[in-house]
């Protein structure tokens, strides 16, 4: 039998799916407990986690908890694919133990591997090229704050990495208008930049200028400027995007009720200031809150029978 789909990339599904999916969401965020009991009971999900996490390991962890399921965490210092043995030997024995694997690695390529040799559903909990599971808690905070995401402006500022990636396919799909501002050199992916573009509902540009991104926005995001795996070359992208932190003076040149957003963990000081950061127009902890149910959600999307 066919398994259910993946969840790798926001790009293999429509507006449709993941509107309803930000529904339902947000229904089990005003009620935990809607309509669903324990949907996933005598469930097993396994966490295979390559790179440190916060957010996604411990909410993925709570939702798995709250639809009734079990949950199995693993890092590769204690399974043998830290000892050489194969992603797809891997994946072939941990998907006849389990119903749903979530992995978070570093190459995109590397997650396809394992979900093509999964039999049960995969979904990405991070890579070096996208991210959705971010992007589906943004939108749902987008759409709760401004009450639509059609029409709505947002601004990222700073690096072009896999949050601003997922980012773009998300406002493709949901038709919102997207400037992305990096410095050159530091673009998003131009195969994500360039598929978004020709199916967009709204408009996507990419831009030098974080004053002109700004403008009128509705929402300004941004993202650490030197992500894990990147320590290496920390001080020259420090250097590049120094002029493209979210601050009082930026955040001037959107709507008056233009809020902030940050995926977490910030680097105060560098790419966002506290005083923004804390201040009255920031949604970063509610934001971060929704990571919860987003979660709850597409478990269930994905899994409940």
């Amino acid at each position: 039998m066919k398994k259910q789909k993946d969840f790798l990339a926001l790009s293999d599904f429509d507006g449709p799916w993941i509107a309803g999916l930000l529904d339902r969401a947000i229904e089990m965020g005003k009620s935990p407990g809607a309509g669903g009991g324990r949907p996933l009971a005598g469930k097993s999900i396994g966490l295979v986690f390559e790179k440190a996490s916060t957010r996604t390991r411990v909410s993925f962890e709570a939702a798995i908890y709250q639809l009734g399921a079990h949950s199995i965490y693993m890092n590769p210092n204690e399974i043998q694919l830290g000892r050489g043995e194969t992603v797809a030997d891997t994946a072939r024995v941990l998907s006849s133990y389990l119903d749903a694997i979530i992995v978070r690695t570093y190459a995109h390529e590397r997650l396809e591997e394992f979900a093509g040799n999964s039999r049960v559903p995969v979904i990405n909990a991070l890579t070096d090229k996208h991210h959705p599971c971010q992007t589906l808690a943004d939108l749902m905070t987008i759409l709760e704050k401004k009450g639509r995401l059609a029409g709505i402006k947002a601004a990222y500022i700073g690096d072009g990495n896999n949050v601003a990636n997922s980012l773009i396919e998300g406002a493709s799909l949901m038709k919102m208008d997207l400037s992305l501002a990096c410095p050159e050199g530091f673009e998003p992916d131009p195969l994500i930049l360039e598929k978004a573009m020709r199916s967009a509902g709204g408009e996507i540009v990419v831009l030098r200028d974080p004053k002109e991104a700004a403008g009128m926005a509705d929402v300004i995001y941004t993202d650490v400027w030197v992500s894990m795996g990147q320590e290496a070359n920390a001080g020259e992208k420090k250097d590049r995007l120094r002029d493209y932190q979210i601050n009082e003076a930026l955040l001037a040149c959107a709507k008056p009720d233009a809020v902030v957003m940050h995926c977490l963990p910030a680097h105060r000081g560098e790419e966002i200031t506290s005083g923004v950061m804390d201040g009255p127009r920031s949604v970063v902890f509610e934001q971060a809150a929704n990571r919860l149910h987003t979660g709850k959600a597409l478990l269930e999307r994905l899994m409940a029978s």
